[in-house]
């Protein structure tokens, strides 16, 4: 459980993120949805990047720690499993 926690705190930019794009909501100008989900999958991406780069290291024996590969595999697998689920729902709720 904690994991997933780092996980949606790590989609939320560290929790600035989202704290940031939710302050936006209460202000004269709130931030859209469309830009929500642009800025969510853009995280994804950057923490599937992030995973290669240890990956790659620990498959060419360049001295990266096995602990910090699965670390970053797994931040980046949780996010896009993440990514996933909100996107199934908002085609269910499309749908119905």
């Amino acid at each position: 459980m904690t994991t997933a926690t780092q996980t949606l705190n790590g989609l939320s930019g560290a929790g600035a993120g989202a704290g940031s794009a939710l302050s936006g909501a209460s202000s004269a100008q709130p931030t859209p949805f469309s830009d929500l989900l642009t800025d969510a999958v853009g995280q994804v991406n950057q923490l599937e990047n992030q995973a290669h780069l240890p990956v790659q290291g620990l498959m060419t024996g360049s001295g990266v720690d096995v602990h910090q590969a699965m670390i970053a595999t797994e931040k980046a697998s949780m996010s896009f499993e993440l990514a996933l689920a909100v996107r199934n729902k908002a085609v269910q709720a499309y749908q119905q």
